[in-house]
């Protein structure tokens, strides 16, 4: 049976801070600079303030376009983009402001870079080549974080912007030569070819985004394609495998829907299913900001 949702925090960054959030807003640290920009699940008040007050010490504020998107403000020039540390795994990111008020990171997931990379190192050190795909892999911070660990990765997106990002992510983390293949392609073709090419790996990280489209301008609909995707995805794991990771942003699943999948898709197989929450704290005013959920299967 899955475990009782919990929230994991990430709470180990040194070069990343959520200072504070409040009035649909979150006032962050990224390395040497301090950014403004819009969260949804943000729907309290900012604390031991009126509504409305203007956000102070901040480098960059993403102001909301009533009629969709948004532009960011800055209030000296900024270079086009830099880098953060995540120290205890050694690896290092490129950030940029884009037009849609993301950064290229979510810090949240270094929860999971944790988790896995410590399933990857005991395996590597036991003597097991262990092969992790990684799908919707974004700008690649997963990908290098299994990479740093020993594992031979797969990074697939349907953005060709995305897959550049997470190369020069690798590049920064020292894994310019680690053996991370680099598609761009949607997600579902690329698993069933790989199951007519009869590949398998030990482990699958995927983070499946709401709507979207595929290289080809293929639709993705959550709702309609996620549990055909997970039983792809179920025929390209080896005899034994280590992990299964969904990450999801969307309020329309719930860590409890997560692990209801995940016991669906391994009811024969040994092994361990849990489901919750991904957060940050807030350093000045003590709230936990949800980010997401996981769910995750384990040998």
């Amino acid at each position: 049976m899955p475990k009782r949702p919990s929230i994991l925090l990430a709470d180990q960054w040194q070069d990343y801070q959520l200072l504070e959030s409040g009035d649909g807003m979150k006032h962050e640290n990224w390395g040497q600079h301090t950014l403004v920009r819009p969260d949804p699940q943000i729907i309290w008040p900012r604390h031991g303030k009126k509504s409305g007050a203007p956000w102070k010490d901040w480098d960059g504020l993403y102001h909301r376009s009533e009629s969709g998107g948004g532009k960011w403000e800055f209030r000296q020039k900024m270079p086009d983009h830099w880098t953060v540390d995540y120290a205890r795994l050694k690896l290092k990111f490129k950030i940029k402001p884009t037009s849609f008020k993301h950064t290229g990171l979510f810090p949240e997931q270094a929860v999971n870079w944790e988790w896995f990379s410590e399933k990857i190192k005991k395996a590597v050190t036991a003597g097991r080549e262990v092969n992790v795909l990684n799908l919707f892999g974004y700008t690649g911070a997963a990908t290098c974080a299994a990479a740093a660990a020993g594992a031979r990765v797969c990074h697939v997106d349907a953005a060709d912007g995305m897959v550049k990002w997470c190369k020069e992510n690798a590049a920064l983390s020292g894994l310019k030569e680690a053996p991370i293949r680099y598609i761009v392609d949607d997600c579902l073709k690329f698993v069933r070819r790989e199951i007519r090419r009869d590949r398998h790996y030990d482990a699958i990280i995927m983070d499946p985004p709401t709507f979207g489209r595929g290289s080809t301008g293929e639709m993705w609909k959550l709702e309609d394609h996620l549990w055909t995707l997970l039983t792809e995805c179920r025929a390209l794991l080896s005899d034994y495998p280590l992990f299964f990771l969904i990450n999801a942003y969307t309020a329309r699943l719930s860590p409890t829907v997560v692990a209801n999948l995940l016991g669906e898709l391994f009811p024969n197989k040994k092994g361990q299913i849990t489901a919750g929450e991904v957060g940050l704290p807030g350093q000045r005013d003590g709230k936990i900001l949800p980010c997401g959920i996981y769910g995750r299967w384990e040998t």
